[in-house]
């Protein structure tokens, strides 16, 4: 008799913990199996576990609540606590994140991180916070490719007039025009259905975005330009977090820390398989020469001057002593 009053009481904690959970919705513009999908996922599992149920995590993935331009506005408003998104789509917010965006301004993925994970990616984050904006760690986005329906990229003329849609950063779109092509900012949610319609001729992302979004369904030609090294922001509308009790936070950044180390092992081995995917699905491969790369960093070479011409010089000093060490 008392075993089974134990296991009724045992019974009705975990339905009162479960009725007084608190939801949290997280949004995402990527598809379910990228890893940043998968990396949340982890977060919503892990966050469960070490809140023992007090919090419960509502995952929205590939554009369910919107494009990625729709999910800031989101975060900000608070209509959503929590969003991953392309690093790019912040920079309208905090312009100062395009300091990390660099056309060939990182030879690895290492380089990359060590750069966001120290002193400039504390100062980036303290920009965030002053527009209400929670920043809880950096994913890969990776080195992004060009790709385009109207001929192989073999050199610096080939760019020349092509329609590219891009990411809505300045200096991605300024480096762009240094090629000669005619950017155009569009958001991802529109993306596919221009290249489909041959509105744009052609796009640029990570191998594994490529792939998994479908664009070799509506693309014929991919290089390995690697122009940029992207990021993925991880952030959370930050009154929401700072109403938080301090274990609270503590959980939250625990199991954001554990998804994003996590995503970023899953990135790398994402994007080693998916070029042969893609070339599988039928798009034709040309490789960058070093000469094309060498004639494709001297065409660029004024943008990111331009950039830091233009931002916090205490930031673009930061980001020039740790790129330098």
């Amino acid at each position: 008799m008392k075993l089974q009053t134990i296991a009724l009481a045992t019974s009705v904690m975990a339905l009162s913990a479960a009725a007084q959970a608190e939801t949290i919705r997280v949004a995402g513009n990527f598809a379910t199996d990228h890893s940043s999908s998968v990396a949340m996922e982890i977060f919503a599992e892990k966050l469960v576990e070490l809140s023992g149920g007090e919090f419960e995590v509502n995952l929205f993935p590939a554009r369910q609540l919107g494009g990625a331009a729709e999910n800031v506005q989101a975060v900000k408003l608070g209509a959503v606590e929590i969003i991953w998104v392309g690093t790019a789509y912040l920079t309208r917010t905090v312009p100062e994140l395009e300091i990390v965006g660099l056309p060939f301004q990182f030879e690895s993925r290492e380089d990359a991180f060590k750069v966001v994970d120290g002193p400039v990616g504390d100062a980036l984050d303290e920009k965030l916070a002053a527009e209400d904006i929670k920043s809880l760690g950096y994913m890969e986005l990776g080195f992004r490719q060009l790709t385009n329906s109207v001929r192989p990229i073999e050199k610096i003329g080939d760019i020349e007039g092509l329609k590219i849609r891009l990411q809505p950063n300045e200096t991605h779109l300024a480096t762009f025009r240094a090629l000669g092509a005619n950017p155009l900012a569009m958001d991802v949610n529109e993306l596919y259905s221009a290249l489909e319609q041959k509105v744009i001729d052609g796009q640029e992302n990570p191998f594994s975005i490529i792939q998994v979004a479908g664009y070799p369904e509506v693309q014929e030609y991919v290089s390995n330009t690697g122009h940029f090294f992207d990021f993925i922001s991880v952030v959370a509308n930050k009154a929401w977090f700072d109403g938080l009790g301090a274990e609270q936070q503590g959980w939250v950044t625990e199991a954001m820390d554990t998804a994003v180390a996590e995503q970023r092992k899953l990135a790398e081995e994402q994007d080693g398989a998916a070029l042969d995917k893609i070339i599988e699905m039928g798009m034709t491969y040309t490789e960058v020469s070093p000469e094309f790369a060498a004639a494709l960093r001297e065409s660029v070479a004024g943008v990111a001057a331009e950039t830091k011409a233009r931002l916090d010089p205490a930031l673009v000093e930061l980001l020039d002593t740790e790129t330098m060490n």
